[in-house]
């Protein structure tokens, strides 16, 4: 049986990602541009925070590159593109297992 980190990132699959500062001034800056920051409601997004995501495409030959979805804590979403899996921020990692 094989572990979560020699399985192959798959679409659909819930990953956790580390916020990287350069997602979370996208994150305030599209929150402002919707409708002017009217109708997102969101806890604060903060450097290495790390967030639930799926994976929402992959690269094939790419190794683990993929594009997320990243769930944020309130009614906002970021689409995070050409990740690659690690520990650092701005990276996704398998969730450990419970």
């Amino acid at each position: 049986m094989s572990t979560p980190t020699e399985t192959a990132p798959t679409i659909g699959r819930i990953v956790h990602y580390k916020l990287s500062g350069h997602d979370v001034s996208m994150i305030d800056l599209e929150s402002m541009q919707s409708f002017g920051g009217q109708g997102v409601i969101r806890s604060p997004a903060k450097l290495g925070d790390v967030l639930p995501a799926i994976i929402t495409r992959t690269y094939e030959g790419s190794g683990t590159a993929v594009n997320l979805q990243v769930f944020l804590d309130g009614n906002h979403s970021y689409w995070a593109t050409s990740r690659s899996q690690g520990t650092d921020h701005g990276q996704w990692s398998w969730p450990p297992r419970a």
